[in-house]
C-alpha cells in the first residue's frame, strides 16, 4: 500500500507553525529570569525572536542551540526526513554557526502508519546530517495522532562573528539565498499528489555555503526564511534592528511553478496569517497576489542576509526607520 504522508496531518511543514502574533503574545514576559550560576553568558535569547539561542562558553566559542520539527510537507518519507533535518540545521547556519550534534524528535501514529516508514524518515535525517558533518545521536519518540519529525541541534560559533537579527543597519543591501514559492508548491502537492522536484531540491539544500559566505563577507545580521515567510521574517529583523527594509519585488526569485500554484489557489492558511500579521507594519505597493507570494510560508528556505554575497541575488536594502518596518515596491 502506498501512503501519502501529507494526508495524515492537518498542516504541512513550516506552514503548520503557530501564527507569529499568537506566538509572540504567548512568550511575552518569559525573558530576563537569569539562572543560578550559569556556566556561560547568554548572548542571544528570546528577546528578538532570533533563530537560535547562543551562549558564550569561552572567549572564542559560543554554543548554539535550537530545535525544529513539523508534520509531513511531502508524501515521501525519506524526502520528508531530509527536508526536516535540513530545516532544523538551518537555524544554526542562520546564526553563523556550525552544527556539531543533533538528536531526533519523532512523533508517530504507530497504529495508523507502519513503523517502516518512520525508519525511512529517520534515514533521511541521518543522510542530511552526514552531509552537514553533524553527528546524529539518538533522540526521543512518542506515539502521536499525527506524524511529526525534526531535530534538536547543538552547534558552535565565534561569539564575535555571530549573525543576529538585531544587527542590521541602514545602508546595507539585502540578499536572499534561496527562491521563494516553496509553500504554494507544497500546498499543491498536498492537494493533488503532484511531485515538484525543484521544491524538494531547494528544501534539502543545506544553508552551510550561504552561511560561510555571509561570515566571510563580514556580515553581522541574518535570519532564515521559513514559516513566517519573507515578509514575516523581514519584519522581525527590521523591527529588532530599528530600521526599515525596502524590497524590490521584481528582484525576488521564485521557483518554477510558484505563480501557477498561486493562480490556482494553493495558498496555505499559514501564508494568509503571515500577511495579516505583517500588513499593519508594511507599505505593500504590490497586487494582493504578489503580497501573498512574499508572505508564502517557506519550509527549509534560504538565508536573508544584511550584506551582499557573491552569487546570490540582492532583493532590497535596509534604510533608516520610517513609518513602516517594510516597504515593497
Amino acid at each position: 500500500m502506498g501512503y501519502r504522508l501529507t494526508q495524515y496531518a492537518h498542516g504541512g511543514g513550516c506552514a503548520c507553525k503557530i501564527p507569529p502574533g499568537e506566538l509572540e503574545a504567548a512568550v511575552r514576559g518569559l525573558t530576563g529570569a537569569a539562572p543560578v550560576d550559569p556556566p556561560g553568558e547568554l548572548l542571544v535569547g528570546l528577546d528578538t525572536g532570533d533563530d537560535a539561542a547562543a551562549v558564550r562558553i569561552s572567549g572564542d566559542t559560543a554554543l548554539i542551540a535550537t530545535t525544529d520539527f513539523f508534520t509531513p510537507v511531502v508524501d515521501d518519507a525519506y524526502d520528508w526526513g531530509r527536508i526536516a533535518a535540513a530545516n532544523a540545521l538551518s537555524d544554526v547556519y542562520a546564526m553563523g554557526g556550525t552544527p556539531v550534534v543533533a538528536v531526533n524528535l519523532l512523533g508517530w501514529p504507530r497504529e495508523t502508519l507502519p513503523f517502516e516508514l518512520a525508519a525511512e524518515v529517520l534515514r533521511g535525517g541521518l543522510d542530511v546530517c552526514g552531509k552537514a558533518g553533524c553527528h546524529l545521536a539518538g533522540g526521543h519518540s512518542i506515539d502521536d495522532p499525527e506524524p511529526k519529525y525534526g531535530l534538536a541541534v547543538t552547534g558552535v560559533a565565534n561569539p564575535s562573528r555571530l549573525l543576529r537579527n538585531d544587527a542590521g543597519r541602514a545602508g546595507l543591501p539585502l540578499t536572499l539565498t534561496k527562491p521563494l514559492g516553496i509553500g504554494v508548491l507544497n500546498s499543491r502537492h498536498k492537494a493533488t499528489g503532484e511531485r515538484f522536484e525543484q521544491a524538494i531540491d531547494v528544501m534539502t539544500t543545506l544553508n552551510a555555503p550561504a552561511a560561510r559566505a555571509a561570515v566571510d563577507a563580514g556580515a553581522t545580521c541574518a535570519t532564515d526564511v521559513t514559516g513566517f515567510g519573507l515578509l514575516g521574517h523581514l519584519h522581525k529583523l527590521a523591527r529588532a534592528s530599528g530600521v526599515t527594509a525596502r524590497i524590490d519585488p521584481a528582484a525576488v526569485p521564485y521557483l518554477d511553478g510558484a505563480r501557477a500554484a498561486l493562480r490556482d489557489g494553493y495558498v496555505s492558511g499559514g501564508t494568509r496569517r503571515n500577511l495579516d500579521w505583517v500588513a499593519p507594519h508594511a507599505d505593500l505597493a504590490v497586487p494582493a497576489d504578489e503580497a501573498l507570494l512574499l508572505a508564502d510560508a517557506q519550509t527549509s528556505g534560504g538565508l536573508l542576509v544584511a550584506g551582499e554575497l557573491p552569487g546570490y541575488p540582492v532583493i532590497g536594502e535596509l534604510v533608516p526607520r520610517g513609518a513602516h518596518t517594510i516597504v515593497v515596491g
